[in-house]
This record gives structure tokens, sequence and C-alpha cells, in this order.
């Protein structure tokens, strides 16, 4: 069994959590995230706690069973607090513009790059910082990553967009002779 699934998750305060025919409900301050279970396992809620079981021994399903609990607990926390991520734009004319559900990315190429922002996150740009934030871990995990791979940081001068707190590793340019 999963050592994470040992352990039952407390429910805190302000979050509902409901099972429904196969589908984990989690109700909170920042909104309302669902996800279906497998078959496999068995999620009860009971006295202020979620516990996750499997119902059967086989090896698919003791490796679904950590996986779920994280799930859970992802949406747990996603619905008592936004996940946040930052994106830094980096290089002389790169500029990152939010207007309305749309993102306007420039780059250094010949046009500029229009996102559909999704209708669960919230995106704000200010001075070459792009903030993500909603409940739903990943969707926000995936929207950054959408964003930052239109111009990765290169390694050279820095240039690009990158996560707030990543180290790019610099090379040594040419030895001019």
């Amino acid at each position: 069994m999963s050592r994470l699934a040992k352990k039952p998750i407390v429910i805190p305060e302000k979050v509902e959590v409901a099972v429904s025919s196969g589908v984990v409900t989690v109700k909170g301050p920042t909104g309302t995230l669902s996800r279906p279970v497998p078959a496999s396992i068995s999620v009860v809620v009971k006295d202020g706690s979620v516990t996750v079981t499997p119902k059967d021994d086989a090896l698919p399903t003791r490796m679904l069973l950590g996986t779920t609990v994280a799930h859970i607990r992802n949406m747990i926390q996603g619905s008592k607090e936004a996940f946040v991520k930052k994106l830094i734009v980096e290089g002389i004319g790169f500029k990152a513009e939010v207007k309305g559900t749309e993102m306007t990315l420039s780059l250094g190429f010949s046009h500029q790059i229009k996102l559909p922002i999704p209708t669960e996150l919230k995106v704000t740009s200010e001075k070459g910082i792009v903030t993500i934030s909603g409940s739903d871990i990943e969707a926000v995990g995936a929207f950054a990553a959408k964003i930052r791979s239109l111009k990765k940081p290169e390694p050279y001068k820095g240039k690009g967009i990158r996560y707030d707190g990543e180290v790019i590793r610099r090379k040594q340019g040419k030895k001019t002779t």
C-alpha cells in the first residue's frame, strides 16, 4: 500500500468533499474541482477526513493508489488556496500583455503570439512578470509550460521566458583572439 494512502487526508474548514458514482468533488472558496476515481479504488469521506483504499491487491491498483491520493490532496489544497506560478519574460523588446481573455506576447518573432486564457485561470502581467493562478494545479502548470515553450531561455544571454526561481546554466560566448 502507498505511504501516502496510509494516512487519511484531513479536510480543512470551508472545504467540502463529496463522492458520488466514482467522482470526487471538492468545493471551496476558490472554486469547485471534480475528478473521476478509478473503479479499483474506494474513496470514503468520514469525520472530516478522506480515506482512500484499494479494492484489491493487484499491481495496477497499487500504482494508482498514491496517484489518486496526490490528486485528491491537490484538489483540496487548490480549492482552499489558489496555486500560483510566476514566469519572467526577459529580453530586449520582449513583452507580455493581458487583455480580457487573451494574452499577447511579443518575443522577437515577426508577429505577436496570441494565446486564449483558460476560463478557470487568472493571469496578470506586470513589468515582465506573468502571474498565473487557479485552483487546478494541472491547468496552472500546463498553461505556464505552454507559455514557457514559446521562447525557452537560451544559455548565452538568458533571454526568453523562465519560471521564477529557475536557474539557467549560462555558457561562455566565443572568445576573441
